[in-house]
């Protein structure tokens, strides 16, 4: 869905739903050395977040703001883990219509608000042999 062919799609971060943030940022920073980036809550998707680095990509742990959102559906569900995959796009428009064309569920009305500035939509697990894709411009001020 990238459209420069020759770099092919780049996966942005995992998504990983925690109860506690706190000790879970303790774990990807202080036992597994990988640098808290940037923490922020996302109203729009009910959620706080935290950014780590993992090489040219991200782990980004998600805690629920309340019970009503989708990583708390999540959580109360399937307890603590993946969330989603993220894939950078170059052009969301122009990868929500690809998959759209070839008959991908496509959540919510598409293309909203996500952390760090970026623009993001999501595929139905059913359109990612159960996984929940996030498609996704990149945070603001990454490449």
């Amino acid at each position: 869905m990238n459209s420069d062919s020759r770099d092919g799609a780049s996966i942005d971060h995992v998504g990983v739903a925690v109860p506690d943030l706190e000790a879970a940022i303790a774990l990807y920073r202080d036992v597994l050395g990988m640098p808290l980036l940037a923490r922020e809550a996302v109203p729009s998707e009910g959620c706080e977040v935290a950014f780590l680095g993992a090489g040219t990509s991200h782990v980004e742990l998600l805690r629920p703001l309340d019970a009503t959102g989708a990583v708390a559906r999540h959580l109360e569900r399937r307890g603590p883990g993946i969330h989603h995959l993220a894939v950078r796009v170059d052009d969301l428009e122009a990868a929500l219509a690809s998959a759209r064309a070839r008959g991908l569920e496509v959540l919510g009305e598409g293309a909203r608000p996500g952390a760090g500035g970026a623009r993001v939509a999501f595929l139905h697990p059913r359109a990612g042999g159960g996984v929940l894709i996030e498609l996704t411009t990149g945070r603001r001020g990454e490449g």
